[in-house]
């Protein structure tokens, strides 16, 4: 059974392949993914649908059996930019599967192993949108969630010498963004106007606060949200 082993869902794409590369010089790196990760991705790829729940179960015991997971990433996410009135039961409960199940699942898997060294780090994917966004009744209702989960795994898991944070990133240069926002568009220009700092953020500024938090660094801090949005959640309002 390996040690120093971190648990990352998500980390093919975006923000987690960022946070898969930060981490993979320390530790080693379990990437739970349905997509295929980068070809000079370092992180020990497993195939598995987080959103299936039977799927996940069983995909984590046999992981938990191999590896002894002290540092979890629950990175793994979805969004759907939908009008209130038009949020349907299949985006709800797709949503809840992933943003919050797939979270709830990896940890009570990985407790076990953490319970007995008596040390643990988690990280939670939170996001700025948890603080209202238009057309993202769903996502923010999740990252809320994630929120709570935080502060609620927090408080129940620090006399077993278990951190738990989250990060919450604001505008992320990721593939996902350039795809629904071109550089060129007034609307994208318009968005990152309303950025104090007057730039996207990249999945490499996520990754260095996430790395920090799996650290020993930040041994007396949990419970808490890290806000990564170049001051947005400061008081601007992202039209």
């Amino acid at each position: 059974m390996s040690r120093d082993a971190v648990l990352v869902t998500g980390a093919s794409r975006g923000i987690g392949a960022g946070i898969a590369r930060r981490l993979a010089d320390d530790y080693l790196v379990v990437n739970l993914d349905k997509a295929e990760p980068a070809k000079d991705s370092r992180a020990e790829f497993v195939a598995v649908d987080l959103g299936d729940l039977a799927a996940t179960r069983a995909c984590l015991a046999e992981l938990c059996a191999r590896h002894r997971f002290t540092r979890l990433v629950n990175n793994v996410g979805m969004s759907s930019a939908v009008p209130a009135a038009e949020v349907g039961d299949d985006i709800m409960e797709k949503s809840i599967s992933l943003n919050l199940r797939a979270a709830l699942l990896c940890l009570q898997a990985v407790l076990p192993a953490m319970a007995e060294a008596g040390f643990g780090r988690v990280v939670n994917m939170g996001s700025r949108a948890a603080l209202g966004k238009e057309l993202r009744t769903v996502y923010s209702a999740t990252k809320g969630g994630m929120h709570a989960l935080t502060r609620t795994w927090a408080l129940e898991l620090a006399g077993r010498g278990i951190a738990v944070n989250a990060v919450a990133p604001g505008m992320i240069d990721t593939e996902l963004f350039r795809g629904a926002n071109p550089p060129d568009s007034p609307i994208t220009r318009k968005l990152v106007g309303a950025i104090p700092m007057q730039r996207l953020g990249t999945p490499d500024d996520v990754a260095k606060v996430v790395a920090f938090l799996l650290s020993d660094a930040a041994s007396y801090m949990t419970g808490q949200i890290v806000n990564i949005c170049g001051g947005l959640s400061v008081g601007a309002v992202m039209e």
